[in-house]
């Protein structure tokens, strides 16, 4: 569920808030377009909205459950398996945080447009947030799809889990600049 669909939704979610980078026009243009995708409530529900937070209430679960052994063994790898149950505690937070200050007002009438995310992004405190979101949420999905690559069996040796964990990196470098390059043009 967090690599397909939550995690194909992130990418698209990143790329069409990316758009703000052209400016406001390009932004509500892309926006309007998400917003007028056909069967768009039967998407967001079983596309978005039903895996996320499946994912979400399992993780809870298991960042609860599982044993961190960093103290004992303080490989990257463990550190790694630590901050993905952190990452994703803060992340759950964050994304329903957005989903109340964007799709829930929505739905109550307001327009989900440049204005609105400008608007929030205008507050220091929530600007800060949406940057500690973003980081929190890019990790999370690239070092859950170094996990994910390792227990489909994709990269089962040492080196091509080396390789996985490189590629992995610029995942997450690479839609965390997509993701802050987004927030600041909103700023």
């Amino acid at each position: 569920m967090g690599v397909i669909p939550v995690g194909i939704f992130l990418i698209v979610h990143l790329v069409v808030n990316h758009f703000a980078t052209r400016g406001e026009q390009a932004f509500n243009d892309a926006a309007h377009f998400m917003e007028s995708l056909p069967f768009r409530i039967f998407l967001e529900l079983f596309i978005i909205f039903i895996p996320l937070y499946f994912h979400a209430i399992y993780g809870v679960y298991i960042a609860f459950t599982s044993k961190n052994n960093t103290r004992r063994y303080g490989t990257l790898r463990n550190y790694m398996f630590m901050l993905q149950r952190l990452t994703g505690i803060f992340t759950l937070i964050f994304v329903t945080w957005h989903v109340w200050e964007t799709r829930i007002q929505a739905a109550m009438g307001a327009e989900v447009n440049f204005n609105m995310m400008e608007s929030i992004l205008s507050n220091p405190w929530m600007l800060a947030f949406y940057i500690a979101g973003v980081v929190s949420t890019t990790f999370h999905f690239a070092n859950g799809l170094w996990s994910f690559f390792v227990s489909w069996g994709i990269t089962v040796s040492p080196r091509s889990q080396v390789i996985s964990t490189y590629a992995t990196m610029l995942v997450f470098v690479a839609l965390t600049v997509i993701g802050i390059r987004a927030i600041f043009a909103f700023v």
